[in-house]
């Protein structure tokens, strides 16, 4: 019974952080994402608290909803250290992506619980890979596994068009940690699915690279193969 109230209790936590920072403005700008608060002020809570905020109750219903989809099967396979450990590593791993790749906009900003609720999503795929999902838009099931590769396609898309208003590097941040995590605390999961591990992580460790070493990419849209590969780490 102990384990069960952890989704309770983090469902609940979002809802009072987030109700605060819907009723209260100043409350928001002080915990939401802000790079230039982060950097320059050092207000490395943000990178937790901005997690626990939500635009609005849309937002908030959408990650909540998943987040309770998914995190039984976590709580049941990783107990209750792994799913806080997940959840969090993935929270703040999404908003350190984040900050790394607007690290230059100082004055981009940011909420919501994508990146943890990510995190949670990409271990239960790594879990059972094969399980079928239904997305709103696409009210048919589709395996797990096919979805996860899909999706993580898509937010590298989305992080070099940025032509919506998604934090798309929080979802990939998030995503990537929660495989790693699950893979940390499990390892037996990467020798039942390596091939699944691998066409998850490969595309999107590949991309980070070239952010990394040619990070003009994301304005210019070409690729320096010279800068990526030539470059000593």
């Amino acid at each position: 019974m102990e384990e069960s109230y952890a989704i309770i209790g983090i469902i609940l936590a979002n809802l009072a952080v987030s109700y605060q920072g819907f009723t209260d403005y100043s409350f928001k700008e002080k915990y939401l994402f802000h790079v230039g608060a982060i950097l320059d002020g050092k207000q490395w809570i943000r990178l937790i608290s901005s997690g626990f905020l939500h635009a609005d109750w849309a937002h908030f219903a959408f990650n909540m909803i998943t987040f309770y989809s998914f995190g039984g099967l976590i709580e049941q396979v990783f107990g209750l250290s792994g799913l806080l450990i997940i959840y969090f590593g993935s929270l703040i791993g999404g908003n350190a992506l984040s900050l790394f790749v607007n690290k230059n906009h100082y004055n981009y900003r940011a909420l919501g619980a994508s990146g943890a609720v990510s995190g949670i999503v990409f271990a239960s795929i790594l879990v059972a890979p094969t399980m079928k999902l239904t997305l709103f838009i696409l009210p048919i099931g589709i395996p797990a596994w096919l979805f996860g590769i899909a999706y993580l396609l898509y937010t590298i898309y989305g992080m070099r068009a940025q032509n919506d208003n998604i934090g798309h590097e929080a979802h990939m941040g998030g995503a990537i940690v929660g495989i790693l995590l699950g893979i940390g605390l499990l390892p037996q999961l990467f020798f039942q699915s390596p091939l699944l591990v691998a066409a998850l992580l490969v595309p999107s460790v590949f991309f980070l690279i070239v952010l990394i070493r040619n990070p003009e990419f994301l304005i210019t849209g070409k690729i320096d193969w010279h800068k990526i590969f030539n470059k000593k780490f």
